[in-house]
């Protein structure tokens, strides 16, 4: 058990709780961490090996991404012990499960993250009703299919090229993660003329210098296969692709991939973190010393977030495409612009960015209403 409060400051968490049903299996933990821009917004992970630092860590990076995208959310992460690929109705009665215990937990959210999708939710609307990213079936904007998050990592991988020298046509790009994030980054940005020359998913990494097809792999991972079932690349161990020679190289599953242990294998230009915290700090300091540029999560990986908000509020599917590529481009811009004038790294400029208005919105709230001290339940 971690220190309750070894990890609260100024911002939170608000709420830690932990969730344990034993007659269905439940172990879970919510965090909602700030809620001075209003309820927390955050997916819920579910993995065999969640932890309750992970999911405290995640939440304060989604009170990051939503005050940097000045959406009128907090930030909240819950994470689900179990295998994703339990049978179905297993899944699906932890979900229900965790949405009943989670029932009067207002000022938080649910939405999907990994290991969960628009179908879990569905569980969730059916059970209490505050969810987001529904199946279109039911009202809601598919954010996987349409690949928000993936829409929003294109453009910012656009933006951060102008701080690069060289261009996205012919550039060789590596993408660690090939789920629903990944595969549809890889779309967006081979369709401007980028070459996917090596991805990894949970079983492995496949490498081709000449380019992978970016189309095959994808109906491979719809069918239930893996990337191993491709084949026309070099088969590699999963973490093999750490050592992948690219011009942009994009993390888009697990926190810390990358730390101090192998960073220095890394042999790209440009990092685009398309997963929450893929990288530890030190580890993302030795990238900025090393000239690599590394766009933060929290900056780059927004466009999710920002489609279920909008979703939220009423959106139509080309509004959320269209206002994901404006916030992440200004976005993006004004955080690698700032750390170039002022000789700081894009993480620092993000965190500021992102606690100023976080600092601003507590200013205008009595925090009284919502706690009287971070604390655990």
């Amino acid at each position: 058990m971690i220190d309750p409060f070894e990890y609260s400051d100024e911002l939170g968490p608000l709420k830690v709780i932990h969730v344990h049903e034993p007659s269905v299996g439940l172990r879970a933990v919510l965090v909602v961490d700030n809620v001075a821009k209003g309820p927390s917004i955050g997916g819920v992970r579910m993995a065999v090996d969640v932890s309750t630092e992970e999911c405290i860590r995640l939440a304060r990076a989604m009170t990051l991404k939503n005050a940097a995208a000045g959406l009128p959310h907090g930030g909240g992460k819950a994470v689900l012990y179990g295998d994703p690929k339990m049978p179905k109705a297993d899944k699906e009665r932890l979900i229900r499960a965790l949405a009943n215990a989670l029932r009067y937990t207002e000022d938080y959210i649910f939405a999907p993250d990994m290991g969960t999708d628009e179908e879990c939710m569905s569980w969730v609307q059916d059970e209490i009703g505050r969810v987001v990213a529904l199946p279109r079936e039911i009202g809601g904007i598919p954010l996987d299919e349409i690949g928000a998050t993936g829409w929003g990592l294109s453009h910012v991988t656009d933006v951060a090229l102008e701080y690069c020298d060289f261009e996205l046509k012919g550039a060789r790009v590596v993408i660690q993660g090939f789920g629903a994030v990944g595969k549809n980054t890889a779309r967006f940005l081979t369709d401007n003329g980028a070459v996917l020359v090596g991805a990894a998913d949970s079983r492995g990494a496949i490498h081709d210098p000449d380019g992978l097809d970016v189309t095959a792999l994808s109906d491979i991972k719809a069918g239930g296969g893996a990337l191993d079932d491709y084949g026309y690349a070099t088969q590699l161990d999963r973490d093999e692709v750490i050592d992948i020679d690219c011009d942009i190289w994009i993390p888009a599953a697990r926190p810390d991939v990358i730390n101090e242990d192998n960073v220095d294998r890394l042999k790209t230009k440009l990092v685009i973190e398309g997963a929450n915290i893929p990288i530890t700090a030190a580890a993302e300091a030795k990238l900025e010393q090393r000239g690599i540029l590394c766009v933060p999560d929290f900056i780059a990986n927004a466009g999710g977030v920002i489609g279920a908000a909008l979703e939220d509020h009423g959106a139509s599917e080309g509004l959320v495409l269209q206002t994901i590529g404006e916030k992440l481009r200004r976005n993006t811009r004004q955080v690698l612009e700032d750390a170039s004038i002022r000789g700081i790294s894009p993480r620092e400029a993000a965190v500021e960015l992102a606690l100023t208005r976080v600092r601003k919105a507590m200013s205008y709230r009595r925090y009284a209403l919502f706690s009287t001290a971070p604390g655990f339940v």
